[in-house]
């Protein structure tokens, strides 16, 4: 094909379609099926690193185009169930490859995700928005109610274990443990039938906003829908270049001896960059409602579906799965959503409460690092 006739296709592209975001997840995905032998250079290292930020920035305004055309919250609750459904199959795989190392694994990405969003994804929205409008607005009767399922679910799955006698451990009996799958299937199932069905007003954006992509015309379906094919050829992309890099990271982890568990969290931090970008654009966009859509969205999404998952494929484990929290990390969980409840229940926010949220996020990192 010339120079010119690319020229010429490239400019019939639509406008909501730049030409990065079409060859970002094409060049993941070649990454991913060219890097399969396993080759760890400090160059290849490298290109990954670059591919994995490009695949990010793509799934961010892919995630975008398609929330402008069904709207909110739809686009958000799209991005949280994409990038949870890819990590519960990294996990699920992870876990039947590995060996007794893995049996905690669900256990401590999906805390990890909880702490990630709750604290980082939520604190550095209200402190970037806060330090630019001042005073952001979001919807209480929305948010509240998400915070509260998500503290429930969090209790019920990895608090319980803990406490329970059935099994020996912080572990589940197999009928425990798809008793919790099924409530946690059912809360997540009624949390979406209220924000996409019922409620859905609940968490829209509050009106007044300056935000000047909600008045342009929102893209055609034909758009959206290849859109949604990127997405989530991005989101792969993103999860599988994670994976490459996770022997990389595990190595630097023992150097510095820090815990086995730090990895897990790093690579939860990656694999939630794409919501973590597009929660802190529409926050600088004074729309911390999408925000809070995408941060508390994602750790019910999170939970949700990777406790139903792993319950039903326990029994092709190699090792007892191990869900129940640590002390430590339950009184984090705690702080985590009393914060959170007195952050969410004014229907206001500042750069005040951001500074919190990211201080216990510090905290959580530090204490991964140093337990």
């Amino acid at each position: 094909m010339s120079a010119k006739s690319s020229s010429s296709l490239f400019s019939r592209l639509p406008a909501a379609l730049p030409v990065w975001t079409l060859l970002s997840p094409i060049a993941a995905i070649g990454a991913l099926i060219a890097l399969s032998d396993g080759s760890s250079s400090s160059v290849v290292l490298s290109v990954v690193s670059a591919l994995l930020i490009a695949a990010v920035l793509a799934a961010v305004h892919h995630a975008e185009v398609v929330a402008h055309r069904v709207g909110e919250p739809y686009g958000s609750l799209v991005l949280a169930v994409a990038v949870t459904v890819i990590e519960v199959a990294l996990i699920v795989s992870l876990m039947l490859a590995g060996g007794e190392s893995t049996n905690a694994l669900a256990r401590d990405t999906v805390f990890s995700a909880i702490m990630i969003v709750c604290n980082g994804v939520l604190g550095l929205c209200i402190l970037v928005g806060g330090w630019r409008h001042k005073v952001l607005a979001f919807r209480v009767e929305g948010t509240s109610p998400t915070l509260a399922v998500l503290a429930a679910l969090s209790v019920l799955t990895l608090v319980l274990p803990a406490f329970t006698t059935s099994s020996p451990g912080p572990t589940f009996s197999r009928s425990q443990l798809l008793f919790a799958g099924a409530v946690s299937l059912v809360l997540y199932g009624a949390f979406v039938f209220v924000q996409a069905v019922r409620h859905r007003d609940y968490f829209l954006p509050v009106t007044g906003v300056d935000d000047q992509d909600a008045h342009a015309e929102p893209p055609s379906w034909r758009v959206a829908g290849t859109s949604v094919v990127l997405l989530l050829v991005c989101l792969v992309g993103v999860v599988g270049l994670a994976k490459l890099l996770a022997p990389t990271i595990e190595r630097g982890v023992h150097a510095i001896g820090a815990p086995p568990s730090l990895v897990g969290v790093i690579v939860a931090m990656m694999v939630l960059l794409p919501e973590t970008v597009a929660a802190v654009r529409a926050a600088l966009h004074n729309r911390l409602q999408t925000s809070l859509n995408l941060a508390l969205g994602s750790g019910l999404a999170s939970i949700g579906l990777t406790i139903p998952t792993v319950a039903v494929l326990s029994p092709l484990f190699p090792h007892s799965l191990v869900l129940g929290l640590t002390p430590l990390s339950m009184v984090l969980l705690f702080l985590t959503f009393i914060v959170g409840g007195l952050t969410l229940a004014g229907g206001r926010a500042t750069v005040l409460q951001g500074a919190v949220h990211m201080v216990v996020f510090v905290v959580f990192l530090f204490l991964a690092v140093v337990p």
